[in-house]
């Protein structure tokens, strides 16, 4: 009997009915880790920052700008390549820019001066600005409709967990290699990851599906979810699920429209406030809390901790597949106002309050932060969703800029802790206005369309 093929098949539909396969946790790793070294590239200058500042001979506030060119790289990739993956596609994309960043950190371990690894920060931060979003798109178009925004989710805790590991292992390697091994070991990660990339991580299905490209090699990707796709026809992209098919102009016009462009406004600036306090906390706590006589070891294990509070998107995102997301993130923002502003406080409780009082701060503060590319996938219709995506990362980046220099302008102004923290938390009261906004605009009345669209990504 010869083989009966089954009529054309609906790729989303063909990923919803199928268990999650051994290849699809495979691409969710990847993409994990992608997250992962993103975190531990970012935020390596401010664990290197104290060393710097002693062999160097330089001062504090002569940090920001080292800190800060990272930050303006990824922004500038984010926003001017994260599109490139709906022409280049997404593998290609994802390989240069790991390529790029895992280079970039390396040959930033051999800086003799501010002005070279300056240089440096930047080139290493076009390559993460660029690679977070394919990654965010890879793993998205995996995923099945009911489990979006827990996979997403998980996957964005790789950042927190990079940071935090960056943390603890600069706490051992620093007095054992010195400031260097903390580059050198965020170098060479990434080259081997995209070695990985290449040889064993096929093209996005979804991308190949919109191009036209070989109905065969899409059914031979998709055959290692399911045998059973090899029983079709072919595959299509359904309109309601093509949310990676058009071009840089369409999705602009869309996220700027009538209709959406307060809701972009908003998911800027909520992302723009998120990574001031990050970036403000995560660079400068160090350096902050070796002033005030707490060991280079434990300043960067408790930095680690705050960091490390992100894995609380988890469980957030199998909140946010039940509950409305803008209100659950926003009162996570809520808490992040209190506690950000308690660590100051709590530095003369003791070692124990100060761990203490991080974590909770660190927990509330990266878990609403990590949510946010989720809600903001499922936020934007189809046709503007990439680029929705995108553009709230990479806008958001410059939060991080201004969180490193503001800091800066702190200590100039000789502000105890106490004071630093608190104006750190002010952000957080900032962006939980931003997003009731989203929410009463957007899904306060059941009947809105968005409200609708976003439960039904």
């Amino acid at each position: 009997m010869g083989l009966h093929l089954k009529s054309d098949k609906d790729f989303q539909e063909f990923i919803d009915i199928n268990k999650f396969s051994k290849f699809q946790w495979m691409i969710f790793a990847v993409c994990f880790l992608v997250a992962l070294l993103d975190g531990y590239d970012t935020v390596s200058i401010g664990y290197i920052a104290p060393s710097l500042i002693q062999e160097w001979g330089i001062q504090k506030p002569d940090l920001a700008t080292a800190m800060s060119a990272g930050l303006f790289g990824i922004a500038i990739g984010a926003i001017g390549f994260g599109p490139l993956a709906d022409k280049l596609g997404r593998k290609i994309m994802l390989v240069i820019s790991v390529l790029v960043f895992g280079v970039g950190t390396f040959i930033s371990a051999y800086s003799q001066n501010l002005l070279h690894l300056e240089i440096m920060r930047f080139i290493t931060g076009v390559g993460l600005g660029a690679a977070m979003p394919n990654a965010v798109t890879l793993l998205t178009e995996y995923c099945p409709s009911k489990r979006k925004f827990f996979l997403v989710n998980t996957m964005f805790c790789g950042f927190p967990v990079g940071a935090a590991s960056g943390g603890f292992l600069a706490a051992w390697i620093i007095p054992q290699f010195g400031w260097q091994s903390v580059l050198f070991l965020g170098g060479i990660v990434p080259v081997i990851l995209a070695i990985f990339l290449m040889l064993f991580v096929p093209e996005s299905a979804r991308y190949s599906i919109n191009k036209g490209l070989s109905q065969e090699k899409i059914k031979a990707t998709l055959s290692r979810i399911s045998a059973t796709a090899k029983d079709y026809t072919s595959f299509y992209l359904s309109e309601n699920n093509t949310a990676v098919t058009t071009n840089k102009s369409e999705g602009i016009r869309v996220i700027l429209s009538k209709h959406y462009a307060i809701g972009s406004v908003m998911l800027w600036l909520t992302y723009f406030m998120g990574l001031v306090i990050f970036y403000g906390v995560s660079n400068w706590m160090p350096t902050l809390f070796t002033t005030a006589h707490i060991s280079g070891s434990l300043a960067a294990i408790v930095t680690g901790l705050f960091a490390l509070g992100g894995l609380g998107a988890i469980a957030n995102g199998w909140l946010m597949d039940r509950y409305n997301p803008s209100l659950l993130i926003a009162t996570f923002f809520g808490l992040t106002f209190i506690t950000v502003g308690a660590i100051g406080y709590s530095i003369d409780m003791g070692t124990a309050a100060l761990v203490f009082i991080t974590i909770v701060a660190g927990i509330v503060m990266n878990t609403a932060q990590s949510s946010l590319p989720s809600f903001a996938a499922s936020f934007y219709p189809t046709a503007g969703r990439s680029t929705g995506v995108s553009w709230m990362l990479g806008i958001g980046r410059f939060g991080g800029i201004a969180g490193s220099y503001l800091v800066a302008e702190l200590i100039k102004k000789n502000m105890d802790l106490q004071q630093i923290f608190l104006v750190l938390a002010i952000p957080a009261a900032i962006f939980t206005c931003t997003l009731l906004v989203i929410y009463f605009k957007y899904f306060a009345k059941k009947k809105n369309e968005v409200s609708e669209e976003v439960y039904s990504a």
